[in-house]
């Protein structure tokens, strides 16, 4: 018999005071309220009531079970008003991963704008540009800048940015500019370690889809080192819109092979499932959607 069950139906009798009162309550019959109350005296090895034909009355033992399962009811009425409250209005921790840049330029500014509207919730924020495994690793949610393949995540699209080529001017005054993807593989270039395609480059250009493998002569796992590395004159590389469009406004880098575009990446938000979504999850989801519904860095 589940614990449970003997509790309530234990607590309903001495209630009531009858068995009969406590089997309508219960919505069972008087025999089955009578053989769980017997069954939980017989685990105990104590005996909680004493039945007369005119009355009910708890032993003493009965009176201090009483007291002790109304407490344990009393806690397990208090979980569930908190999941309850938890499922409509947001609190508790959020658990969020982003990639490291993306975190810092346009994630940073938000967390203190979306705490002030939500002050239940606490964040944990973990930036790595390292694809994590949301549901070992217990992240409540993700950001994912790329061509999202089919995922068993659940996953809602907030943006999209460009992928650019690009050089600083030092570097094109002494190499020169090119002016074609296959040109590439006679530069020097600064990959990012993450990339899908690793060194192979891909582009769509008037003559359709054009490919090449350029020659990395660094690799960084992480784009603002790719950034501060063309800067630096080392190379040329290819970056996010989202990254490097301070710099292409500045004239620190230029953007290359014009007419020849990459392909363009979504930033999503993946989650594990919709199914019974945390308040916390859906108003961040929802503040990240309004966050960025506008963006201007493909300008």
């Amino acid at each position: 018999m589940n614990k449970l069950r003997e509790i309530e139906c234990f607590i309903a009798v001495a209630d009531l005071g009858s068995f009969v009162k406590a089997a309508d309550a219960l919505g069972i019959s008087k025999a089955a309220v009578s053989r769980t109350v017997l069954d939980l005296e017989a685990r105990l090895g104590s005996r909680l009531m004493q039945r007369t034909t005119r009355r009910l009355s708890l032993t003493e033992a009965g009176i201090l079970y009483l007291e002790r399962c109304k407490q344990i009811v009393a806690a397990l009425d208090a979980a569930d008003d908190l999941l309850s409250a938890g499922a409509s209005r947001p609190s508790g921790l959020l658990r969020i991963n982003a990639p490291q840049t993306f975190g810092v330029l346009h994630l940073a500014p938000l967390w203190p704008i979306f705490l002030d509207r939500h002050p239940g919730v606490s964040l944990d924020i973990t930036l790595s540009d390292r694809i994590v495994d949301i549901i070992d690793e217990g992240f409540d949610l993700a950001i994912r800048i790329a061509r999202l393949s089919d995922s068993t995540l659940v996953h809602r699209k907030l943006a999209t940015t460009s992928l650019h080529v690009c050089a600083s001017p030092a570097y094109l005054q002494q190499h020169g500019t090119p002016l074609h993807p296959h040109e590439l593989a006679q530069h020097q270039a600064i990959s990012y370690s993450y990339n899908a395609s690793k060194d192979d480059w891909h582009f769509s250009g008037p003559e359709g889809a054009v490919s090449v493998k350029v020659n990395s002569r660094m690799h960084v796992n992480n784009g603002d080192s790719c950034v501060a590395a063309a800067l630096g004159g080392i190379g040329l590389t290819r970056q996010p819109t989202f990254m490097i469009d301070q710099y292409l406004r500045s004239g620190q880098l230029v953007a290359l092979l014009d007419g020849y575009t990459s392909p363009e990446l979504g930033i999503y938000a993946v989650y594990p499932s919709r199914a019974h979504l945390p308040a916390k999850v859906r108003a961040m989801l929802d503040f990240l959607g309004e966050a960025f519904a506008q963006v201007h860095w493909d300008e």
